[in-house]
C-alpha cells in the first residue's frame, strides 16, 4: 500500500472502535516522500486529516497535503503564543498541490514530531488519566517511563512545539497523556503507531480497572434509580417536546434521546450534580455538548407536571448562568454570545436528551457526553476528577478559529431542523413528500399500515418508520411518541393516509362507508389530535397538513364515502386553523385531482373503478385526467409534494386556513 492508503487503513480501524476515540475526534498522519511535479525533484510531505473529518469513514480526499520543509519552517517565523493563531492560516502556504481537506489546528502537532507516523486521539480511559486532578503521577504509575505527560495546553501551535519537545526529551517514549485533553502515539511505520496508540489505550483502561475503586459515583440515591423501560419510554416520550421546546429558544434543533446504562447509572448516583457541575474536559466533548449539562433535580417517580414546572425554573437559571459564563470570560474581540440554551438534558429515571442543528449532531453530542460520564467514571476510581478551567473553556468554545469554522458552514436547508411524521407515507403521494421533505432538510418519520414499505422509504431517505394504523387512537399515539422520542418532538404533519372505494349510492355499503371516514375523517382528527398536543407543549409552534382532495368540493359521480370523508378533511382544515393559530400552529391543505402514477390507491382497485366510471381503458386513466383539466397536464405525487414544500418552507408564515389545488386546473372545483 501507499503511504496514504496506509494512513486511511489504520484511521479507519482505530475510528472503528468507540474505546479509541469519538465520532469526528482525534486524527492521524503519515510522512512520506513523493516527486514533486514542477521540479522533478523528491520532496518530504505530510499527510493528515483535514479538519471537521471523522476517521471511521476517512477517505484520501478527507487529507491535508503539506509541504514538510515548509511546515517545519514556520517554527523560525512563529511569533509566540499570544499570537499562534496567526499559523493556522500559514498552513495554506505549505499545502502541497490543490484540493484536500483544510489543515486543522492540530497539524502542527503532527509535522512538528520527529515520526513518521503520528496519532492523535481521544480514548475515554486516555482522558480519565489526562483529567485525574494527580494524571502525572498516574500516568507515571501506569506506564513507568514508556509515555511522558503534556501539562493541558490549547490545541495549537505551541502544543505542537510542546510534544515535539517531550518526545525529543523521551526517546524511549511511544507517546504522551495530554493534560486535561488526550493522547497522541507515534510510530516507525503505520503499524507500529497503530500498535502504540492501543498499547496507550487498552493499559489505561487495564489500570483503571485494577487499580479504581468499586463505586466512583457513590452510592445510588434512593428515588433516582432508572424506572422501567415501558414507564421510562412513555415519560421521555411525554418530556421530550418539552425539553426541546426550551432548548430551542434561541434556535430549533433537532433532539436524540438516550437511556443506556450508562446514562442511568450516572443518574442515580450521589456524585451526579457536583460532576455534573464541573462540566466536560476535552475540547472536542464541550464544543458540542456545552459547558455543562442541565440536570433535573427531582427523583425518578416525580410526577410529569413537576418535572415540566421544574424544567422550566432551570432552564432559566442555565440561560441566566450561560449569559454570565460568557460576561465572565469575553474579551473586546470574542465573537458575539451564542445560543444560551443546553445541549444536554438529563432527568433521572429516564435519560439523556441531547440536541444539535440536525440529528446526527444531536446524536453525536449524546455520544460525548457519554464519553464524559466514562471520563468522570475513570478520573474518580483512581483520583478526583479535575477538568480544565473554565476560562480555558471560553477560549475554545468562543476562538476566533472555531467561530470562523462555523462561518465556513454551508447555508441551512430550508427545513433544517424541522421534524415531520406524514402518514400513508409506505407509497405514491406520502411517499414524494415524506422525499421531498427529507431532501429539504427535514427529518422524517414514515407512516404506513404497511411497514415493510414504511421502512423501505425510511432507508432511501434515512428517516425513520412507525407501522402504524390511523384507525386506531393507541397506535396514533405510538407513532407521534416514536418520532418524538426519535427526533426530540415535532414541527410538521402531513394528513395522507387514505384509500377509496368508487361505488354507486345504492352500492356502498355501511361498511364501505365507515372504512373510508374511518382512514380519512376520523384517522386526520386522530393524528391532529395527538400532534397538536406535542407541539403545544414544544411551545415553539408548527404545521399540520392535509392531502385532501378536488373532491372535497367537486360532485363527481360514484363516489359519495370518498368525496364526503374528503369534505370532512377539509372542513378540519378550517375548523383547526381557528382553534390552533393561538398556538402558532398553521393547518392548511393541499387539494389533488386523481395522482394515478405511483399511487397505492389506484393501484389496489380505485384505479380500476374509475376507469369503468368514465369509460375509459385502466392504463389511460391518467392521460384521462389530465384532458379533462384546463392545463390538460397529469398531476404527479410530486406535483402534490412541491405544494406541501410551499406551504411549510418558511415563505408562506402567514398563511393558514388554505386550501391549494393541485390539480391542473378543475374549473368545478375552484374555490369559491
Amino acid at each position: 500500500m501507499t503511504v496514504p492508503e496506509q494512513l486511511i487503513a489504520r484511521s479507519n480501524a482505530l475510528g472503528a472502535d468507540p474505546r479509541n476515540t469519538n465520532y469526528a475526534g482525534g486524527n492521524t498522519s503519515a510522512k512520506g516522500a513523493v516527486t514533486d511535479p514542477v521540479t522533478g525533484v523528491p520532496a518530504e510531505v505530510l499527510w493528515v486529516k483535514g479538519s471537521g473529518g471523522d476517521l471511521g469513514t476517512l477517505k484520501e480526499s478527507g487529507l491535508a497535503v503539506l509541504r514538510l520543509d515548509r511546515l517545519r519552517s514556520l517554527v523560525d517565523v512563529y511569533p509566540g503564543v499570544e499570537r499562534e493563531d496567526e499559523m493556522v492560516a500559514a498552513f495554506d502556504y505549505c499545502l502541497h498541490g490543490r484540493g484536500g481537506a483544510a489543515p486543522s489546528i492540530d497539524t502542527a502537532m503532527h509535522g512538528l514530531v520527529e515520526a513518521p507516523h503520528v496519532d492523535h486521539l481521544h480514548p475515554d480511559s486516555g482522558i480519565a488519566l489526562a483529567t485525574a486532578a494527580d494524571g502525572a503521577a498516574l500516568t507515571k504509575e501506569c506506564f513507568g517511563d514508556r509515555v511522558a505527560w503534556v501539562d493541558w495546553r490549547r490545541p495549537g501551535f505551541q502544543l505542537g512545539l510542546d510534544i515535539a519537545a517531550v518526545k525529543a526529551a523521551n526517546p524511549q517514549a511511544i507517546g504522551v497523556i495530554l493534560g486535561g485533553h488526550g493522547i497522541t502515539a507515534w510510530g516507525a511505520t503505520s503499524e507500529e503507531c497503530e500498535r502504540n496508540s492501543l498499547d496507550i489505550i487498552r493499559t489505561a483502561e487495564e489500570f483503571l480497572a485494577s487499580r479504581g475503586i468499586a463505586e466512583p459515583f457513590g452510592p445510588v440515591v434512593p428515588g433516582f434509580e432508572a424506572l422501567p423501560e415501558a414507564e421510562r419510554h412513555a415519560r421521555a416520550a411525554a418530556l421530550a417536546p418539552v425539553v426541546r421546546g426550551l432548548a430551542s429558544t434561541d434556535q430549533r434543533v433537532v433532539g436524540h434521546y438516550t437511556d443506556s446504562d450508562v446514562v442511568l447509572e450516572f443518574l442515580s448516583r450521589e456524585k451526579l450534580q457536583p460532576l455534573a457541575a464541573l462540566g466536560t474536559s476535552c475540547p472536542d466533548h464541550f464544543l458540542r455538548t456545552k459547558v455543562r449539562p442541565l440536570v433535573v433535580d427531582l427523583p425518578s417517580s416525580a410526577p410529569v407536571e413537576d418535572v415540566v414546572a421544574r424544567l422550566k425554573e432551570l432552564h432559566a437559571e442555565y440561560r441566566d448562568e450561560y449569559r454570565a459564563y460568557y460576561e465572565r470570560h469575553a474579551v473586546a474581540d470574542s465573537p458575539a454570545m451564542r445560543g444560551a440554551d443546553p445541549a444536554i438534558v438529563l432527568v433521572p429515571g429516564v435519560g439523556m436528551f441531547s440536541f444539535g442543528k440536525d440529528k446526527q449532531t444531536a446524536r453525536v453530542a449524546g455520544e460525548f457526553y457519554v464519553n464524559a460520564i466514562n471520563v468522570m467514571r475513570g478520573a474518580e476510581a483512581v483520583s478526583t476528577y479535575a477538568p480544565i478551567a473554565e476560562s480555558e473553556k471560553f477560549r475554545i468554545e468562543y476562538w476566533a478559529l472555531e467561530e470562523a469554522k462555523l462561518q465556513r458552514m454551508p447555508k441551512p436547508k430550508p427545513l433544517a431542523g424541522r421534524i415531520a411524521l406524514v402518514t400513508g407515507a409506505g407509497s405514491g403521494i406520502g411517499k414524494a413528500i415524506a422525499v421531498r421533505l427529507a431532501a429539504e432538510g427535514a427529518c422524517v418519520a414514515i407512516a404506513d399500515l404497511n411497514g415493510d414499505a414504511a421502512a423501505e422509504v425510511a432507508g432511501e431517505i434515512g428517516g425513520v418508520a412507525v407501522t402504524a394504523d390511523v384507525t386506531d387512537a393507541a397506535a396514533v399515539q405510538a407513532a407521534v411518541d416514536a418520532t418524538v422520542l426519535a427526533f426530540g418532538g415535532i414541527d410538521l404533519v402531513v394528513n395522507n393516509a387514505g384509500l377509496s372505494i368508487s361505488k354507486p349510492l345504492l352500492e356502498t355499503t355501511e361498511r364501505d362507508w365507515d372504512l373510508q371516514h374511518d382512514v380519512m375523517a376520523k384517522g386526520s382528527f386522530l393524528v391532529a389530535r395527538a400532534a397538536a398536543k406535542a407541539m403545544i407543549d414544544q411551545g415553539i409552534g408548527g404545521d399540520i397538513v392535509y392531502i385532501s382532495s378536488k373532491n372535497s368540493v367537486f360532485a363527481g359521480p360514484n363516489n359519495v364515502a370518498y368525496g364526503a370523508a374528503k369534505a370532512d378533511q377539509a372542513h378540519q382544515v378550517r375548523l383547526l386553523a381557528a382553534e390552533l393559530g393561538a398556538h402558532g400552529i398553521r393547518v392548511n391543505g393541499v387539494n389533488p385531482d386523481g395522482v394515478v402514477q405511483g399511487s397505492g390507491i389506484f393501484a389496489g382497485g380505485w384505479g380500476a373503478q374509475r376507469a369503468a366510471v368514465y369509460g375509459v381503458e385502466e392504463a389511460k386513466l391518467g392521460e384521462f385526467y389530465a384532458q379533462r383539466t384546463i392545463l390538460k397536464r397529469e398531476v404527479l405525487p410530486e406535483h402534490v409534494a412541491a405544494a406541501v414544500f410551499a406551504l411549510t418552507g418558511g415563505d408562506l408564515t402567514h398563511t393558514t386556513g388554505l386550501h391549494v389545488p393541485v390539480d391542473a386546473g378543475v374549473a368545478a372545483a375552484f374555490l369559491r
